[in-house]
C-alpha cells in the first residue's frame, strides 16, 4: 500500500539520498524503501536550525503499511484526481484571443479534446519578444505590442514564472503535469513555492506552441482583435486590426490585465463590465545579501541556501486598507513594464538561478471600487494618472523615480541616485511626487510594521522605485456560471484580464475550465 510520511527533515547541503535511510529508521523497516517527494519546503523560522522539510510517498507491503499508519505523521496516500478530460464534438472550432497562461492552456486543453483552435496574439513570439525587451532596457524605444506585458507567454513570462497558488481544483494537477511534459523542471510538482525563471520559460513556451500546432491548430502573432462577429446574438468570430475576419463556434477572450484597448472595445461592443478592487504602489529593492541575513541569520552564506524571500502584510484598522508585498523576486531585478508612451510602470523578475545581486518585491496598497469614479474603466484611468506622474518624475527616457526608504520616511530628498538593478537607470524623486498622499501614508505605516517583522528592512540600503500599477486588473468582464459573458453568449472571458484570476496558475486553470465548458456546451 502507498503511504505518506510527513516531516522528514534534512539540513541544507545534505544529499536527498539520505531520505531512504530516514524512512527506514522511522518506520522500523528491514531495508531502505523506494520513495518519491510529495512536497519540499525550506523552514527558516528557527534561524539556528534551518532545515528542508519533506513530505514523501512510499509503497510498502500491506501488513507493513498498516503497521506504519499507527505512527505519528504517517497516513494513507490519497489518489490524485486531475478531473476527466473533455471530448470535443466533431467540427468544434474555437478562437482564443491572447497567448498568456489562460489562452495557451485553454488551447492545449481544447486540442487535446479534439477541437480545432486558432490562437491570436497581438505580440510577437517569445524569442523576438525577449529582444524587444532587452532593447528597451538598453535605452531603446518601447514597442507597444511587444514588451514585458504583451507577447507570447503573457506578463508572467518576464516576472520569474512563479507557480504558487492557493486554489485547490482538479485542473491544477493537469496544469502542472502539462508544464513538466512541455519542459518545465519536475521539481515544480513538489516544491512548496515552485518557480521556473524567465530563462527556462522561453524554450518551454516554444514547446507549448509546437504542441498546439502539431495537433493541427494555429498560433498567429501580430493579430490584435478589435471587434466581434455576431450571429443570432452570439459571438461567432472576431475582427482584427488588419481587417481580417475569423469565425468559430466560440471565442475565448484571454487577454491580459494591461490590454486597456480591449476594455475600450468591450465597452463599445456593450459587453458587461464592472469595477473591481486592485492594488498598486512601488517596488522595494534591497541587496540580496541583506535579505538573506535578515531571513537566515548566521546561516546566511554558510550553506547553499536559495536567495531568501518574504511575504509581508499590514492592515490599517483605522482606514480599513491593506498593504502587502507581492511578486517577490529573490536575486532578481526591477524591469520596465510599460505598455503606453509617456506612462511608466515597473515590475520585478528573476532568472531560474535567482543569483542576482538584488532582491525586490512590490509593496502595494489596496484600492476599492468605492475609491473610483462611476465608470467601469475608472480604475484604468487611476492607473494611467499615476503612470504619467511616474514617467515625469523619472525625467523621461524610461528612467524610473527612486527614493531611499529612510529618505521617504524622514521626508527629506535624496542627494543622489541610489544604486538599483533597474535599467536604463533611476532618477532621485519622491514617492509622493507620483502616488496620492493617502497611499504614501499607508506605505509609511506599513514599512514601519514590516521592519518590526524583518529588522533592517527599512535600513539605509532599501530603495523604493515607482510605480507598480499592474498587480491585477481593475476591471471584471461579467460572466455567468457557464463562464460565458452575461451579455454576449459564446464569448468566454477568462484569466487576469477578465478579472477572474491572478497569477500564472489560476489564470491557466481558468482557461482550462473554459475549454471544458465549451466542450460541454457544444454537446456530444
Amino acid at each position: 500500500m502507498k503511504i505518506i510520511i510527513e516531516n522528514i527533515e534534512l539540513p541544507p547541503g545534505e544529499p536527498e539520498q539520505r531520505i531512504a535511510s530516514l524512512i527506514r529508521d522511522r518506520l522500523g523497516l528491514d531495508k531502505e524503501p523506494q520513495w518519491s517527494i510529495e512536497r519540499r519546503s525550506l523552514d527558516a523560522r528557527d534561524k539556528g536550525r534551518i532545515v528542508y522539510r519533506y513530505r514523501v510517498i512510499t509503497e510498502l507491503p500491506e501488513h507493513s503499511g498498516r503497521a506504519a499508519l499507527s505512527l505519528p505523521g504517517v497516513r494513507p496516500a490519497e489518489r490524485r484526481e486531475s478531473g476527466p478530460s473533455p471530448r470535443a464534438p466533431e467540427g468544434l472550432s474555437v478562437i482564443v484571443v491572447g497567448a498568456g497562461p489562460a489562452g495557451l492552456f485553454c488551447a492545449l486543453r481544447l486540442v487535446g479534446a479534439g477541437a480545432r483552435v486558432l490562437v491570436l496574439e497581438r505580440g510577437r513570439p517569445v524569442e523576438q519578444r525577449m529582444r524587444d525587451i532587452h532593447a528597451l532596457k538598453e535605452g531603446g524605444s518601447l514597442n507597444p505590442e511587444s514588451n514585458v506585458l504583451f507577447g507570447e507567454g503573457g506578463a508572467g513570462t518576464y516576472s520569474d514564472g512563479k507557480l504558487t497558488t492557493r486554489i485547490h481544483r482538479p485542473e491544477v494537477e493537469w496544469f502542472f503535469q502539462t508544464m513538466v511534459d512541455c519542459g518545465a523542471p519536475p521539481a515544480i510538482l513538489y516544491e512548496a513555492r515552485p518557480h521556473i525563471g524567465t530563462d527556462r520559460l522561453v524554450p518551454l513556451l516554444g514547446n507549448i506552441r509546437r504542441r498546439i500546432e502539431d495537433a493541427g491548430s494555429t498560433v498567429r502573432f501580430g493579430e490584435r482583435v478589435t471587434g466581434f462577429i455576431r450571429e443570432g446574438g452570439r459571438a461567432t468570430g472576431v475582427i482584427t486590426a488588419t481587417g481580417g475576419e475569423h469565425r468559430a463556434s466560440a471565442v475565448v477572450l484571454a487577454t491580459g490585465h494591461s490590454a486597456r484597448d480591449v476594455y475600450d472595445m468591450l465597452m463599445s461592443e456593450k459587453v458587461a463590465l464592472e469595477k473591481k478592487g486592485f492594488a498598486l504602489g512601488v517596488r522595494i529593492e534591497h541587496p540580496a545579501g541583506l535579505i538573506d541575513r535578515i531571513q537566515y541569520g548566521g546561516a546566511a552564506g554558510k550553506w547553499r541556501l536559495p536567495a531568501a524571500d518574504y511575504r509581508l502584510t499590514f492592515n490599517n484598522r483605522q482606514s480599513g486598507r491593506g498593504v502587502y508585498s507581492f511578486c517577490m523576486c529573490p536575486g532578481g531585478e526591477v524591469v520596465n513594464a510599460s505598455s503606453e508612451e509617456g506612462m511608466l510602470c515597473i515590475n520585478g523578475m528573476s532568472y531560474s538561478g535567482r543569483d542576482g545581486k538584488h532582491s525586490n518585491a512590490a509593496l502595494v496598497v489596496t484600492v476599492s471600487p468605492d475609491d473610483l469614479g462611476p465608470s467601469p474603466l475608472a480604475g484604468v484611468e487611476f492607473q494611467r494618472e499615476i503612470e504619467r506622474k511616474a514617467f515625469e518624475a523619472g525625467g523621461g527616457g524610461w528612467k524610473a523615480p527612486a527614493e531611499r526608504v529612510r529618505s521617504f520616511l524622514d521626508g527629506r530628498p535624496d542627494t543622489g541616485a541610489p544604486v538599483t538593478s533597474y535599467l536604463p537607470g533611476v532618477r532621485p524623486a519622491r514617492v509622493r511626487d507620483y502616488l496620492p498622499g493617502w497611499m504614501a501614508d499607508e506605505l509609511a505605516l506599513a514599512l514601519k510594521s514590516f521592519d518590526r517583522k524583518m529588522k533592517g528592512f527599512i535600513g539605509d540600503e532599501g530603495v523604493l522605485i515607482g510605480a507598480e500599477t499592474r498587480s491585477s486588473s481593475p476591471v471584471r468582464v461579467v460572466r455567468g456560471a457557464d463562464l460565458q459573458s452575461v451579455s454576449l453568449p459564446s464569448l468566454y472571458p477568462v484569466g487576469e484580464g477578465a478579472g477572474h484570476a491572478g497569477g500564472i496558475v489560476s489564470s491557466a486553470v481558468d482557461g482550462i475550465r473554459a475549454a471544458d465548458a465549451i466542450c460541454a456546451a457544444a454537446g456530444p
